[in-house]
């Protein structure tokens, strides 16, 4: 079992490459559209290859895996399910870093008969923040304890001296990607009662939270945490959260651009034609002779909003004419935050996951552990959630190729013969959680 295929040759890329080469004697193809900044790690290297391909292309794609024995599909997670089938048919590995979706879980009989392993959710949320509250949990019950409440956290920022943008906000993946997530509904359990928070709520529902080493910041929720309780075996749980961190400010802002539409994907402009200005007048049917003033009274916000203030930063209130063709609303924001909201060459980011659980013992005693990881960037190196996204990938891919996993069937991180092994090894490389305990 030495030749693997990685799909994929995104922004997060890049760690998972370079372990491959540097910590096994696999062979290793690329294949991807565009190569970014792996080319040169695969073309300096004996036991490397690139291949370019489209994953819409169902009879190039059946030939590629069909030469891998494991494959790792950093790819959109609309492509995972046709990467799976194939897979399946051709008895190969798989490697996700994405959400099991149902279509996913419903292969399990079929990956244990042919004696595979489907292993999904290895980055870092999902990846990390699994096998991190997993550790403390079975610690926990082997103490003889119950977890009666879990809220768990987790945020890729600006580190604190690269935060120099109005939006304390950075793209270190799709844009697309946060777009669709603020478009999402939240529910969660808090003192034995379910909470929901409908999409249009999203960013009003939040609070602070202090970070041991990192700071303050605003958490909100993070879709559905409901499930979590079964995945983590803590059913008995009176309180179950899983939130995003942004920096201060963050949830305001983005609820009043959910308002203005700027997540519309159905408004269609022909950018050729119109200014970003004009499309945004027409989807607030002004008359753009003082937008500043109709998108203030559309969102019903003082002139001197800080707002206002970040669309004009943003380039929202601009005659400038972008290469998007005709494109909806939501194209053109995208477009927008992918070239305004970057890391320059030499700054990094910050990668924080903050778990918070209380025990309880037979002895009627209650602890508060907590599991903290903060994490920064390298400059003009890897970025914080490159790393955090691709090394567990990539240290799973190495344990199924050596033999280390034997799980069959499609599973996630939170057994310990996944966990363990994975974590001790990334604590080694510097991505290390910190564990505190207090009794209540």
């Amino acid at each position: 079992m030495n030749n693997v295929l990685l799909l994929g040759a995104g922004m997060v890329s890049r760690p998972l490459v370079r372990y491959l080469l540097e910590k096994t004697n696999v062979n290793l193809k690329v294949a991807s559209l565009e190569f970014g900044n792996v080319r040169q790690l695969i073309e300096s290297h004996p036991r490397a290859s690139l291949q370019k391909l489209d994953v819409n292309d169902r009879q190039a794609l059946r030939q590629v895996i069909s030469e891998a024995d494991v494959v790792i599909s950093l790819l959109p997670w609309i492509h995972h399910m046709k990467v799976a089938n194939l897979c399946l048919e051709l008895n190969k590995h798989l490697v996700t870093s994405s959400y099991v979706k149902p279509e996913m879980r419903a292969l399990d009989a079929e990956v244990k008969k042919r004696g595979l392993i489907f292993l999904n959710e290895m980055g870092v949320d999902p990846g990390i923040d699994h096998m991190a509250a997993m550790k403390v949990i079975n610690n926990v019950k082997n103490r003889g304890g119950k977890i009666i409440s879990f809220y768990s956290y987790c945020g890729g920022l600006p580190a604190p001296q690269n935060n120099n943008n109005p939006l304390g906000y950075k793209f270190s993946w799709s844009p697309v990607g946060v777009m669709l997530a603020a478009l999402s509904y939240g529910q969660y359990l808090k003192d034995g009662k379910v909470v929901k928070v409908a999409s249009e709520q999203l960013f009003e529902h939040y609070w602070f939270l202090d970070v041991p080493g990192a700071g303050t910041f605003e958490a909100y929720v993070n879709r559905d945490a409901l499930p979590y309780m079964e995945l983590y075996g803590i059913q008995e749980a009176q309180s179950m959260f899983r939130g995003t961190l942004r920096n201060v400010g963050h949830c305001e802002t983005w609820n009043y651009f959910k308002k203005l539409g700027l997540f519309n994907q159905e408004f269609k402009v022909d950018f050729a034609k119109t200014s970003v200005k004009q499309a945004i007048a027409r989807l607030i049917n002004s008359d753009g002779k003082n937008l500043t003033k109709d998108i203030a009274n559309f969102l019903n916000i003082p002139e001197y909003s800080v707002t206002l203030k970040k669309l004009e930063w943003l380039g929202l209130l601009s005659d400038e004419k972008l290469p998007l063709g005709e494109a909806s609303i939501f194209d053109m924001f995208a477009h927008i935050l992918q070239h305004k909201l970057v890391y320059e060459e030499g700054e990094v980011d910050l990668l924080i996951q903050h778990h918070e659980f209380i025990a309880e013992y037979p002895d009627g005693k209650r602890e508060k552990l907590t599991s903290t990881l903060v994490d920064t960037g390298i400059p003009h190196g890897d970025t914080s959630m490159a790393r955090t996204v691709g090394l567990p990938a990539a240290i799973a891919t190495r344990l199924i190729v050596e033999g280390k996993i034997n799980l069959k069937g499609v599973h996630i991180p939170v057994l310990p013969d996944i966990y363990e092994p994975i974590l001790a090894e990334l604590e080694a490389m510097n991505i290390k959680l910190v564990e505190r305990s207090t009794w209540l």
